[in-house]
C-alpha cells in the first residue's frame, strides 16, 4: 500500500500526515513524552557506560544503538508490553528498555551475570529476550528472526487474538533471503506483524547501495501485494510514532503486515571491535551528528513547552545516576558458574524410559508409511493445538509419499496445510509457533537433500533456543524428513543426513527401522518438549520386512531405548534404519557358516543414544561391528566407535569395525549406487573377518 511521501535529509521517503486532525504523537501526554525522552537518554547513556566497563575489562563486547533510539522508543511505546510480541535485533536497546527491560537487567547481561533475562551469561549481551514481556530470545545471525516472527503472528491469527508481532533489523539483514520469504508469507496471509527496518546506511562497513538495487528497502518491497509500506525519518520521534501507531493499528485490525523503513543514523561503530573511521567519510559522520535524535527530541519538547532548558541537565544527571546504580548492583551479582554449563540443553523427557511397556496390537500388519500416517492422525485427535504442514502435505495429495494422506479432510485446512516451497520458511515459522507455548508444529521436509535452506534455522535457532535463553524459551516441534538411498534417487534424493544433525546439541534424533517403532517414536516426538528430527527412510516406507503389527493408540516408545533385535554372545552389530534388516540377514548367513553367535542392536534414536544397551552387549561379546548408511568419514558410527573404545576397551577382543557408505555422493545409476552404499555382502564380509579374529 503506497503512502504519501516527502524527503528526508538523506533524500529517502517519509510518510506525511494523512489528515489535518491531531496526530497520535500530538495526543501523547506530557508525562508520556517525558518518559520517552528519558528512555532515549537512558539507552544513549547505557551505551557509554558499557563502553567504559569494556575499557575496564569488566565487559567483553558491546554493540550499540546510538542514533536509533527515537525510532525504537516510538515503536515500543505504540505496542502493548506483555500482550504484543517482540523480536528485536541487537541494536534495539531503547526498544527493550521501553518495552519492559530494566537498566539493571541490561547491565546483568552486559556483565554476564546470573539473573539476566535473556540468558544469564549463556547468551551474548544485547541479544535481547524477556519471557515476561514476550520478547523472544534473539541470536547473532542476521535475518533469522523474520520468519519466527511470522510464525508467532500466524499463531495469533489462528487463535483469534488481537496481538501484534514486532520484528526489527538493520537494512543489511534485508539482503537475506529469509527476509523476503517472511514478507511473502506475512503478506499472503495478512498476518499481524510489523517489520521495522532501521536503515543507518551501513551493514558493518558495506553501504546500503551495495545491499539492494535502489538503497531503499521501501522501494525494494513494492511488489508484495497486501504489504503496507511506510518510510519515515527515524530520528524524528513524533513522525515515527505516528507511523508506528498506524502500522500497528492495521495489523491489529486484520489489515495485514507493514514494512516500515526508518531512516536513522549510526553514531557509534558497528561494535566494540570495529572502527568506522576506516571506511566512513568524516563529512558523513558530521552529518549524522546533526541528525542526532537526542537533541532532536529535546528541541521537540522545548518547542512545545514540555521541557525547559534548565530541566535538561537535571534529567540527564538523574538518568546517569540511575545507570551508575544499576551497573554497581549488576557488578555485585554472581557470575554464572561453570558448573551450570550443561544446564538446559534439553528438557525433561515427556516420555521417560522407565514408562516403557510393550505395545498391544490388533495383529493386523501395517507398512511404515501408514503407521506414520496413523500416528499423526492419533496425535492430531489428541492435541487440538497440533499443526501439520509442509510442501504438498495438505489437500488430497497428502505428501509425495502419502504420509499425510486424508489428514486435511479429517482435521481441516487450518490444521493440516501446504506451505510455500521454502524450507527455511517451514522451519522458521514452526519455531515462531512453538515459542508461543500453545501450538505443536509437526512439519515435513520432503527430502533430506533439500533441508539445507533451513539449516540456519535448525542450527542457530532451533537447537540453541532453550540453551541460550537458560531454559526460558523452548521450541517443542517435530521436523519429519524423508532420507536415505537404495531407491535409485541419485545425488539429490538419497542422502543420509543423520551424521550432520547428531552434531547439534539441543535436538533429539529418531531413525526407526520398522512400522511399529515409527509409530511409537513419532507419537512420543509429538509429545516431547524438545525439538525432534524424525528421520524416515523412504526405502522402508512400503517394504514388507519393515511392516509389523500396528501398535495400539496408547503405545509410546521412549527415546534412548535401543532394541536388541537378535541376541548373541560373540559379536555385537550396532545399526539403525535400512541397515537393520540387512544386518539381521547377514548375521543369519554368517552364523550358518561359522560358530559365531551374533547380537544385533537397533539403536532407534541417535540422540539420546542408549549407551547402556550398547556397552552391555560389547562387554558380553568383545567384538563390535557398526553398520550405517551414511558415509564412513564423519558418520555417526565414528561416535559410537569412540564410545566403545573409550568405555569398553578392556573388553574388546578385536578392533572396532565399521561398514558404511563410501565417501562420495550417492550416484544415480543402479550399479554405481550399489557400489557406493553398504550392501548385505559388505556386512557378511566384515562379520566373517571378526568371527575369525
Amino acid at each position: 500500500m503506497m503512502q504519501h511521501v516527502t524527503s528526508t535529509p538523506k533524500g529517502r521517503s517519509v510518510t506525511k500526515p494523512a489528515s489535518p486532525t491531531a496526530s497520535p504523537a500530538e495526543l501523547l501526554s506530557k508525562e508520556t513524552l517525558l518518559r520517552a525522552y528519558r528512555n532515549i537518554l537512558t539507552a544513549r547513556f547505557v551505551d557509554s557506560k558499557i563502553l567504559a566497563l569494556l575499557k575496564q575489562g569488566k565487559a567483553f563486547f558491546h554493540i550499540g544503538g546510538s542514533g536509533h533510539e527515537a525510532a525504537q522508543t516510538a515503536f515500543a511505546l505504540a505496542l502493548v508490553s506483555g500482550t504484543d510480541w517482540a523480536y528485536p535485533y541487537y541494536r534495539d536497546m531503547a526498544f527493550a528498555l521501553q518495552f519492559g527491560y530494566t537498566i539493571e537487567e541490561v547491565m546483568l547481561e552486559a556483565l554476564h551475570r546470573e539473573g539476566g533475562p535473556s540468558g544469564g551469561g549463556f547468551s551474548m549481551p544485547f541479544h535481547y529476550g524477556h519471557k515476561e514481556w514476550r520478547m523472544v530470545s534473539q541470536s547473532s545471525p542476521t535475518g533469522t528472526q523474520f520468519l519466527q516472527a511470522v510464525g508467532t503472528a500466524l499463531g495469533a491469527k489462528k487463535e483469534g487474538k488481537e496481538e501484534v508481532v514486532y520484528v526489527s533489523s538493520g537494512e543489511g539483514a534485508t539482503s537475506e533471503g529469509e527476509f523476503h520469504e517472511a514478507i511473502n508469507w506475512a503478506s499472503r496471509e495478512k498476518l499481524p506483524v510489523v517489520f521495522l527496518v532501521q536503515n543507518n546506511g551501513f551493514a558493518i562497513s558495506v553501504p546500503a547501495t551495495v545491499q539492494n538495487a535502489g538503497g531503499s528497502v521501501y522501494e525494494m518491497t513494492a511488489g508484495f501485494h497486501g504489504l503496507n509500506r511506510f518510510a519515515v525519518d527515524g530520528c524524528d520521534f513524533a513522525a515515527t510514532y505516528n507511523v508506528a501507531v498506524e502500522a500497528i493499528r492495521r495489523a491489529r485490525n486484520g489489515e495485514g503486515p507493514s514494512l516500515v523503513e526508518a531512516d536513522v543514523v549510526r553514531l557509534l561503530p558497528h561494535s566494540s571491535s570495529d572502527d568506522q573511521r576506516k571506511y566512513r567519510d568524516p563529512k558523513d559522520l558530521e552529518e549524522d551528528l546533526r541528525r542526532d535524535p537526542v537533541p532532536g527530541m529535546e528541541r521537540y519538547l522545548l518547542d512545545r513547552d514540555i521541557l525547559r532548558y534548565e530541566d535538561i541537565d537535571a534529567i540527564k544527571q538523574q538518568v546517569q545516576e540511575s545507570i551508575n546504580a544499576a551497573a554497581d548492583a549488576a557488578e555485585q551479582a554472581p557470575v554464572t558458574k561453570g558448573s551450570l554449563v550443561l544446564q538446559n540443553v534439553y528438557a525433561v523427557p515427556a516420555v521417560p524410559k522407565a514408562s516403557y511397556r510393550p505395545p498391544a496390537s490388533s495383529g493386523a500388519n501395517v507398512v511404515m508409511v501408514d503407521a506414520i500416517n496413523h500416528a499423526l492422525a492419533e496425535e492430531l485427535e489428541r492435541n487440538p493445538q497440533m499443526l501439520v504442514y509442509g510442501e504438498d502435505v495438505g489437500g488430497k495429495k497428502g505428501g509425495v509419499f502419502t504420509a499425510t494422506k486424508g489428514l486435511t479432510q479429517k482435521f481441516g485446512v487450518e490444521r493440516v496445510f501446504n506451505s510455500p516451497l521454502a524450507e527455511a520458511s517451514i522451519i522458521g515459522t514452526a519455531i515462531g509457533l512453538a515459542v508461543r507455548g500453545t501450538f505443536k508444529p509437526v512439519v515435513e521436509i520432503q527430502f533430506g537433500d533439500y533441508i539445507w535452506p533451513g539449516f540456519m534455522q535448525i542450527r542457530d535457532e532451533l537447537s540453541m533456543m532453550r540453551y541460550r535463553s537458560n531454559g526460558t524459551w523452548s521450541c517443542p516441534l517435530v521436523i519429519r524428513v524423508a532420507v536415505g538411498g537404495y531407491i535409485h534417487g541419485g545425488l539429490y534424493h538419497s542422502q543420509s543426513i543423520d551424521g550432520f544433525f547428531a552434531h547439534m546439541p539441543g535436538i533429539r534424533i529418531a531413525f526407526p527401522s520398522n512400522a511399529a517403532d515409527a509409530k511409537g517414536l513419532l507419537k512420543t516426538a509429538c509429545r516431547e518438549n524438545d525439538p525432534v528430527m524424525f528421520l524416515e527412510h523412504k526405502g522402508l516406507y512400503r517394504q514388507s520386512f519393515a511392516s509389523s503389527p500396528e501398535p495400539d493408540p496408547d503405545y509410546l516408545l521412549p527415546f534412548g531405548l535401543a532394541a536388541v533385535k537378535k541376541e548373541g554372545t560373540d559379536i555385537t552389530v550396532i545399526t539403525w534404519g535400512m541397515l537393520v534388516q540387512r544386518s539381521l540377514d547377514a548375521a543369519a548367513k554368517v552364523e550358518a557358516k561359522t560358530n559365531a553367535s551374533i547380537e544385533v542392536i537397533d539403536i532407534r534414536t541417535l540422540n539420546p543414544l542408549d549407551r547402556e544397551t550398547i556397552l552391555g552387549s560389547v562387554r558380553k561379546t568383545g567384538k563390535v561391528l557398526i553398520v550405517h548408511e551414511d558415509t564412513m568419514t564423519g558418520g555417526f558410527g565414528a561416535e559410537i566407535a569412540a564410545i566403545v573404545s573409550s568405555e569398553a576397551f578392556e573388553n574388546l577382543d578385536a578392533p572396532v569395525t565399521r561398514v558404511a557408505a563410501k565417501d562420495t555422493p550417492v550416484p544415480y545409476g543402479p550399479l554405481l549406487e550399489s557400489a557406493m552404499l553398504p550392501q548385505e555382502a559388505d556386512v557378511v564380509e566384515a562379520l566373517t573377518r571378526l568371527a575369525k579374529y
